[in-house]
């Protein structure tokens, strides 16, 4: 049984999306501005839709928490889709008054239209794209937002930043601290560090809308200070990389996940690949270098955790591809839902939310408990016996 796991529920245009998280230790300080705050984080980005400018993603605490504390019970969390006030016909749970509904019977090439719509037998794919719709990520932000409050208690930060859009890179290695990386980046218009990179990078997207075209991009997000030794070697669904890469893959348009060097090191020898051990204080090795990204065999390193993902462009383009209407076979272009340009920044900011779930579980595996007064003090016994750099 996982110590931490959570679901999620809603539709794009439901009356809400609602997620449960349950294994979060009780006495954990939480409130609902702290949830709010990262939720707004999400909607960040150049290139973003109209969709963003009606939806507050206010969240709303239902159970789980007392008095600004966790209970250790299931916490449950719900969104409201502002929205749904303009599609409360069409996304009705009751049977419908009359006929009329708006089907969508045209699918996106590269979105889950075509293929859900044949697993779960649906001629309407709406009942598919609503689901698998991004709109889902932001209860996962949510959730993942009291897992990042839980890591903030034993002094673990994450932040992101993008360093690709398009066929524009920047190439400046991160010269910030990870606790001071998003209140700077987040004033910025595609959360890039270079200047010079980010000027071109708007230039694309601007391009690309005027074009009716999407772009995709990568991004990176690092988890400082985190505790050494979590995952594990001795069993292949433990390792820590595992789990970083099935919630990676599993956040919507992500294609490729790397941890440190990644696909890098994959051409490289080993001598420029391997992160030497130097002498430290008080008998305690250190690292030479991190190419590893703070994973070796599975098990986190104390060094920074670097997290890679690349996101192919959104599947919705204004000016639409080639497609088939499902109820006649004839040609035709694909359906269009209203949509983004460009949001990397945003997925950067999910992906800080995936990854502290991925590293709550991971604290939570090896050190049990089921309070905070509990589980505090093995932490930091544990770090004082550590072997670490």
């Amino acid at each position: 049984m996982s110590a931490l796991r959570y679901l999620t529920a809603g539709e794009s245009h439901g009356r809400a999306l609602v997620g449960i998280i349950e294994g979060v230790p009780a006495g954990l300080a939480l409130d609902v501005p702290s949830l709010h705050a990262q939720l707004k984080r999400r909607k960040l980005g150049y290139g973003r839709g109209n969709r963003q400018t009606i939806e507050t993603d206010e969240v709303e605490i239902l159970t789980g928490v007392r008095f600004g504390e966790t209970l250790g019970s299931p916490i449950a969390l719900v969104i409201a889709n502002r929205d749904w006030r303009a599609w409360t016909e069409i996304m009705a749970a009751e049977p419908p008054m009359r006929e009329g509904r708006r089907k969508v019977t045209v699918p996106r090439p590269g979105h889950a239209d075509y293929v859900g719509g044949l697993k779960y037998a649906h001629g309407d794919m709406r009942n598919v794209l609503e689901r698998s719709s991004a709109r889902e990520t932001a209860m996962r932000v949510a959730l993942g937002s009291v897992a990042r409050a839980f890591l903030a208690a034993f002094d673990i930060h994450i932040g992101s930043r993008v360093v690709a859009v398009g066929s524009v890179s920047d190439a400046r290695p991160l010269d910030v601290a990870v606790e001071d990386l998003n209140a700077r980046l987040d004033q910025r218009p595609l959360r890039v560090l270079d200047d010079a990179a980010e000027s071109r990078m708007v230039a694309e997207v601007d391009a690309a809308k005027a074009a009716g075209d999407t772009l995709g991009g990568i991004f990176e997000v690092y988890a400082s200070n985190v505790v050494v030794g979590l995952g594990s070697y001795v069993q292949w669904d433990r390792r820590l990389e595992a789990e970083i890469g099935r919630q990676f893959l599993s956040l919507n348009a992500i294609k490729g996940v790397e941890v440190g060097g990644g696909f890098t090191s994959a051409v490289r020898r080993g001598s420029q690949v391997h992160d030497e051990y130097l002498p430290g204080d008080d008998e305690r090795l250190r690292y030479a270098s991190n190419n590893s990204g703070g994973i070796d065999g599975g098990m986190s390193t104390g060094e920074l955790l670097v997290v890679r993902a690349g996101m192919k462009p959104i599947s919705t383009l204004m000016k639409p591809l080639r497609s088939v209407d499902l109820t006649t076979g004839e040609a035709t272009s694909a359906h269009i839902e209203r949509s983004d340009t460009c949001a990397v920044p945003a997925a950067a900011v999910i992906g800080e939310s995936l990854l502290a779930l991925v590293l709550a579980e991971a604290l939570l595996e090896k050190f049990g408990g089921d309070s905070m007064a509990e589980i505090l003090p093995r932490v930091r016994e544990w770090q004082r016996l550590a072997v670490r750099h």
